[in-house]
Parts: C-alpha cells; structure tokens; sequence
C-alpha cells in the first residue's frame, strides 16, 4: 500500500494546516517526567513535514526529525528551521549507539513493524533517555455543543475513511508488550485548542479520508465547497476551543 502521508499536496497541509497540539502533549509529557533540565539531543520518529519536532524546543537542545517520505521533509526548513533532518525508518534509525537522550513518536508507531523499532530504540537511547509516544484523534468535538459532532459524522459518512494498516495503541498496549520497555508515565487526555473556521476548513483537507476522495477522482476544489457551505452554519463565523482526545506514554528500557 502506497504511503497516504507521502503526496505534496499532504505534506503542504501538514506544514501549514495542522493544530498546534503536538506542544500540548510534549509539556504534559514533559511535566510528568519531573525533568529539572531540557534533554540533550531528541530524536522524533515518523516527524512528517517537522511540526512534532518543533514542539520539542525547549525540551531538548538538539533536534532530530526523522521521516520516510522525503515529500514531508521538503517543508522543515520553514517548519522547524533550527532543528536537523534526516530520512530514515523507525525500523533502521541511521544514527550512533547511545547518542538520543529522548526518541518522541507522534502517530509513528501505529505504522511500524514494532520488534525492530523497540530494538532500535533500545540501541540509540542513552541509558537514562526516554521513549515518548503519543496520539491523537483528529479534532471533531465543541466542548459545550454536539455540532461539530454531527458534522463530522457527516463528513466520514461523504468522504469515508480509506483501507489502514494502522495498528491500535494505548499505554496499556505500549505497557504490556514484551520488546524490552516498561512504561514509566501515561496519560488519557482531552486537550482543547482555539480555532476559527477558515483554520479548521484547511485542517480537515489534510485529513486522509480527504486524500483517497481525491485518488478516486472527487475534485478537491469540489471537498472544499462542500465542507466551507456545511462548516459555516457549524462555526456561525467565530473560533470555536476543539477538542483533541488522546494519550502519551513514557517509557524506558530495561537493564539488560
């Protein structure tokens, strides 16, 4: 199966449509942890077009963003112009032995072949670094109304959800197998970020049930009329908090 992140017209979106979550996450990640100073070098596994390694400033000095489709990674210079890129899998992580302090992987590891991910991580991770993963829903709730619900169930129901191989994960999940980590700190969390209508229109282009529409030969410019025309008596032309709903889990190696 073809990679769904991998087109330009993805990556553009992921560069400049995305809600600006992934910080959110971090610093309850980070707060959990009880670090009394940054990381020192942060590895971001799976890191698109750099958005979730931008939310790693201020929580480690050295940046590493890491990503197999190298359409993503033609954005980073703008996304997160202090941090270094690279190309590469989860599964053959192309740096030294012992040289990350934190690995973060926001929505990677639904992706990836896990055995030789975790044994990676193991080999590149400090022994003191730490493993964040994290994920979230995409934004579909008001907190004080059900419209937006209603919405997007309409919006699913037009514009169905492509075939994934996505596995599902949880801290549970991450916690209970047997790859060599055990889980230090976790969190289910419902995170609430301010957006107006325009913002939220582009954000749902990015979505992937978007993408395989247009692979099937729907218009996109046909996509945008029909959710700009649905979307505004939603919105009612003032920002709206949306609600995110996902989890972090921290985890460490184990001695060996």
């Amino acid at each position: 199966m073809s990679n769904p992140f991998g087109t330009e017209e993805m990556a553009a979106g992921y560069a400049n449509s995305r809600p600006a979550v992934h910080p959110l996450v971090m610093a309850k990640a980070y707060q959990a942890l009880g670090r009394p100073r940054p990381f020192y070098r942060a590895l971001d596994v799976g890191c698109g077009a750099g958005v979730s390694t931008r939310a790693l400033g201020g929580l480690a000095e050295h940046r590493i963003g890491m990503e197999p489709a190298e359409a993503m990674l033609r954005w980073t210079s703008s996304v997160a112009p202090s941090a270094d890129f690279l190309v590469g899998t989860a599964e053959s992580i192309p740096v030294a032995d012992r040289c990350v302090d934190l690995i973060s992987a926001a929505g990677s590891l639904n992706y990836v072949k896990l055995v030789p991910f975790f044994e990676e991580a193991a080999r590149v991770l400090a022994p003191t670094g730490v493993l964040v993963a994290y994920d979230f829903s995409p934004g579909r709730s008001f907190r004080h109304s059900d419209r937006l619900d209603q919405w997007f169930g309409d919006f699913v129901n037009r514009y169905p959800w492509p075939l994934s191989e996505a596995r599902t994960l949880s801290p549970e999940i991450l916690g209970g197998l047997d790859f060599g980590f055990q889980l230090q700190k976790a969190e289910v969390f419902e995170i609430g970020v301010r957006l107006d209508p325009a913002f939220y229109l582009n954000y749902m282009l990015t979505e992937t049930n978007v993408a395989a529409a247009v692979r099937r030969g729907v218009e996109l410019d046909s996509i945008r009329q029909w959710c700009s025309e649905t979307l505004a008596p939603v919105w009612d032309h003032k920002p709206h908090e949306v609600l995110f709903r996902g989890y972090y889990a921290c985890l460490t190696a184990l001695p060996s």
